[in-house]
């Protein structure tokens, strides 16, 4: 991939911006002899690394993929998956090996458990499996970290779901930078002079009372211009894009305790809450009321 230049916007670190997730599940075993682990589907996005020791990852209706010592798997689509000793045969059963104390594999996985820290175009942009090898890119997490997240203490889950984001980001940012990579089309919207520059006008200032006219002032080109290149580029025209952003703010922040439906309205530029609640609604099915009612049960 060629390097973007200083005055360059990077669009892989501009969208890996809005990885965030609550609500993680970490989970770390060391295996023996001959074995497999079963990973129920759910789950919009997983990550799967070795330490230490081979592994096979066998998603669901797709070809399994060896991992290293340092390799990590990304799986998307929500199907379940499977990770076995490297030795695995589809057709012998898996019995474990009596009596061995030896640890031939260390493996950590990691789990996201709500949609929302996930932007979808990253998702779209890569395969059922993702396989990042360790000389592509390095496992921000060691052993000693993982020994560490296994405790109960307070605000475990905080650095859970921070350090699950950081594998994800430093995968990802090796995936994105492989050598003749292809490149998603957000890439290519990010990096055109005048639609990058627009979407950085509406994801930096979201609130902002933003028109198409206001957008091309800012973009020095025409309404009719900017509205057909950033359609063109990025798949929606630029209003539908500013309202999903709005709307995926707005879902972020309700989350957040003592956060009102007005004071999160102004904040992400919806003239009332009854404007945001309607238009929240009509996106994503359920009221704003009943969104937080959700993803504070489903929080651990």
């Amino acid at each position: 991939m060629e390097a973007l230049t200083p005055a360059s916007a990077d669009p892989i670190a501009e969208m890996l911006n809005g990885v965030r997730t609550r609500g993680a599940v970490f989970h770390q075993s060391a295996r023996t002899g001959s074995w497999e682990q079963d990973f129920d589907g759910g789950s919009p996005l997983a990550l799967i690394g070795a330490l230490h020791g081979p592994a096979l990852v066998l998603p669901q209706g797709g070809d399994a993929a060896r991992l290293g010592p340092g390799d990590i798997a990304v799986l998307t689509g929500g199907a379940p998956y499977v990770v076995t000793d490297d030795d695995y045969q589809p057709t012998a059963p898996v019995v474990p090996v009596a009596g061995a104390t030896a640890v031939t594999t260390l493996l950590f996985s990691g789990r996201y458990t709500m949609r929302d820290g996930v932007p979808g175009p990253l998702v779209a942009a890569l395969p059922t499996l993702a396989i990042v090898r360790a000389d592509e890119g390095s496992c921000p997490v060691s052993p000693t970290i993982l020994d560490d997240l296994s405790t109960a203490e307070p605000g475990q889950q905080t650095l859970l779901d921070r350090t699950l984001d950081l594998m994800l980001i430093a995968a990802l940012h090796a995936w994105f930078n492989r050598p003749g990579a292809p490149l998603p089309a957000w890439y290519q919207a990010h990096g055109d002079p005048v639609v990058g520059q627009a979407l950085r006008l509406l994801d930096a200032g979201p609130g902002q009372p933003w028109t198409v006219a206001t957008l091309a002032a800012r973009t020095n080109t025409s309404r009719a211009a900017l509205a057909r290149r950033f359609t063109a580029l990025v798949g929606r025209p630029p209003m539908t894009y500013l309202r999903e952003r709005r709307l995926a703010l707005a879902a972020d922040l309700l989350r957040e305790p003592g956060a009102t439906l007005a004071a999160v309205s102004r904040r992400v530029g919806f003239s009332s809450a009854f404007a945001l609640s309607a238009a929240f609604k009509r996106e994503r099915g359920i009221s704003p009321s009943e969104y937080r009612a959700q993803t504070t049960a489903a929080a651990p």
